[in-house]
């Protein structure tokens, strides 16, 4: 039974975050059926609505997939977003300058961006590891680098025929993009990456010697460094490993998300630190976390029907959703969260 109630913890701040909504939307005069109503029907109402929020939620899931990997190491990849954007203009630059076939496009606009998350993801490593940056300090920094180059190349190298423009940059060529599913966002090939990520993680952190000497350095990394395991090269790879899927989901957002196809601002849509949230609620466990990364999809995207059929403000879905963070950290188990050795060092 005890057990299970360990097992079972990560719902307490799920239904407390639940129940201080409905007091707020009561606060508000709102009825919290009708609410949560309306945020289902907003992420499931109709076929493209579903396929939308599944097509939210798999950019989501890589970004995620690949922070449980720098978790397991106990590093806090705090600049994933600035990863994703730099994943979303590698992928641009094949798609505006290389002309092929539809499947050789895809394939190499996926190994950009891969390469390009994976490099900026790897320059906050080696600033940690020679130059002792942290990697929160160093990530922050390379995520405003990425939106200036974001902004630079929109209204400068790749600004659109009908001139310079902040908003975007020139429309992508239809052989460049990710095939669709009917009118909505959702890719199958995209769906794969995101299911082949989650199994591909699941099965390194369980079942490999590469899993176990992450979770070695994260867990101890002087006891890690007795035992022969480097701590800056398995830093370098595993920070390198977590920005190669946060590009690929850089790829996703900016070869399928927009009716007008094309690099923008705010490419990475905050999604880089929603993953952040979803793997701290999941308690780093790869088999629940795209679950809950389903959940925040769900609310998110729903969220925006609260704003049209209640007149109710559509950031709701984002304090439930933070909340259920809040919560975590406040209640829950702190040794899960931020690793045994951080806890000990708090209390000393």
């Amino acid at each position: 039974m005890s057990n299970f109630l360990k097992r079972s913890w990560i719902f307490v701040p799920i239904l407390g975050a639940l129940a201080i909504i409905v007091v707020l939307l009561l606060m508000a005069g709102a009825d919290p059926l009708e609410a949560l109503g309306a945020i289902i029907n907003g992420a499931f109402g109709t076929q493209k609505k579903f396929l939308d929020t599944t097509a939210f939620w798999i950019p989501l899931l890589l970004a995620s997939t690949g922070l449980l990997v720098t978790f397991a190491a106990g590093l806090w990849n705090i600049g994933i977003e600035g990863q994703i954007v730099m994943g979303a203009i590698a992928a641009s630059a094949v798609a505006l300058h290389v002309k092929a076939p539809q499947p050789v496009m895809i394939l190499l606009e996926v190994l950009a961006a891969m390469a390009g998350g994976a490099l900026w993801a790897a320059i906050a490593a080696v600033l940690k590891t020679r130059g002792k940056v942290n990697e929160i300090f160093g990530g922050l920094a390379l995520t405003n680098l990425a939106i200036i180059l974001t902004n630079y190349l929109i209204s400068g190298p790749w600004t659109p025929p009908e001139g310079g423009s902040f908003r975007g940059s020139e429309e992508f060529p239809a052989a460049s993009l990710l095939p669709l599913l009917s009118d909505s966002k959702f890719s199958i090939v995209a769906f794969l990456l995101g299911v082949t990520a989650v199994v591909l993680v699941w099965y390194i952190l369980g079942n490999t010697f590469w899993g176990l000497k992450l979770k070695a350095l994260g867990k101890n990394p002087y006891s890690a460094f007795l035992l022969g395991v480097s701590s800056e090269k398995e830093t370098i790879f595993a920070m390198a490993f977590c920005g190669a899927l946060a590009g690929l989901g850089g790829a996703v957002r900016v070869l399928s998300w927009f009716d007008k196809p094309s690099l923008r601002q705010s490419i990475s849509g905050g999604i880089g630190y929603l993953a952040l949230m979803v793997v701290m609620l999941a308690a780093f466990r790869v088999i629940i976390m795209p679950f809950i990364a389903y959940f925040f999809s769900v609310v998110l995207k729903g969220g925006i029907s609260l704003e049209v059929n209640l007149q109710l403000d559509s950031s709701i879905g984002g304090i439930l959703t933070g909340l259920m963070v809040l919560l975590v950290l406040l209640f829950g188990d702190r040794t899960k969260i931020f690793g045994q050795k951080q806890v000990e060092n708090n209390h000393e």
